[in-house]
Order: C-alpha cells, then structure tokens, then sequence
C-alpha cells in the first residue's frame, strides 16, 4: 500500500511541476522576455539564436534564487557561456564551480585570499604580467577561472574530478570535487 502512494504523490508532484513549467511557458513574465531577446541578441558565444533563448530562459530560472536581479543574471550567464565557449568547458560545469567557489558572490575572498566568482589567486595577475587587473571583474575572474580550469582538464586527459581537485589544490581528496559534481547534478545539468 506504501508504494501505491509513493507512486501517486510522485504523479501528482510531476503533475504539479508539469503544469508550473507550462504556465510560466504560456505567461512569460514580459521584463524577463524582453531583458532575453536583448541578451540573446547580444550572446555572441551561441551557435543558434533559438539554442540561447532556450539556454538563458533556462539558467535564468535557476539562478533567481541566488541572483534576484534579472539584469545581472543574464549579464552573467552570458559571460559565463562566452567564457567557457572560449575554453571550451560546459557552461554549467562553470556555473556549479562558481556555485561552490563563491555561491555567485561576484566580491567573495576567500580565507587563502582567493577573489571573485570563480575564487582566483591574486598572484595569477603578477604571474601574467597584469598586476592592475581587477579580480572582481567578472570577466576577467570568469576569463582567468575557465582557463585554469581547462588547463587541469587537459592536463589531467578530461577526468574533470581530478581536474576539479587540482582547480581547489586538494589533489587527492574528492570532498571538493564531489561537492561541484553534485551540485552539477542536482542543479545546473541540463536534461
């Protein structure tokens, strides 16, 4: 009997969630529309116009708990897409790193002085020869983050644990990667 109700409330929750995600398709909220064709017009990094709608509308919407301001939250998403386009990353990979590292604070600093979204060393700047640049800058922390991040995945022929390791300098321990891997799973993998 227990598993009849299981299997009845687990309907009635898909049901629920099915209906919320048809209403919210046929009632877009029009600031949000609007605000999406401005930054899919502008989204350079999308091969199709229709594959940035979709992306955005879908990130968008889970990133408004942390992100209230929609402006900022499309700002972002699509300089994170750019951004790992560029290093050729999976967007949400980067997203669920910046989702551990920082949880979206663009002006987090760590306990070992790791600034911005994606929690970079300030030493990188002198290491680079750009002692001026501004870690808080989300495109320079998202530029700098993505390209570490790839470099420890090439280095590591694409096992993006150890990767992700060597990304938090825990080589070793899997609590860190597993951390972004779950966070991957449960929130920002698209299905």
């Amino acid at each position: 009997m227990d598993w009849i109700i299981k299997q009845l409330a687990l309907v009635f929750l898909l049901t629920l969630v099915s209906a919320q995600t048809y209403a919210l398709a046929k009632n877009p909220d029009p600031e949000l529309r609007k605000r999406l064709i401005k930054a899919v017009e502008q989204a350079d990094s999308f091969e199709d116009r229709f594959d940035a709608e979709v992306w955005l509308l879908d990130m968008s919407t889970r990133l408004e708990k942390r992100l209230a301001d929609v402006r900022t939250r499309l700002n972002l998403l699509r300089s994170i897409h750019r951004e790992a386009s560029r290093a050729q990353l999976p967007p949400e990979l980067v997203i669920a790193v910046i989702d551990i590292e920082s949880r979206f604070d663009r002006f987090a600093i760590s306990r070992s002085g790791a600034q911005g979204l994606m929690q970079i060393m300030p030493f990188w700047l002198h290491e680079i020869g750009h002692p001026d640049d501004n870690l808080m800058h989300v495109d320079t922390n998202l530029r700098m983050g993505c390209t570490i991040l790839k470099y420890y995945l090439d280095m590591e022929k694409g096992n993006i644990r150890r990767a992700l390791a060597r990304y938090n300098g825990s080589l070793g321990s899997w609590k860190y990667p597993d951390k972004v891997m779950n966070v991957l799973s449960e929130h920002w993998y698209r299905n």
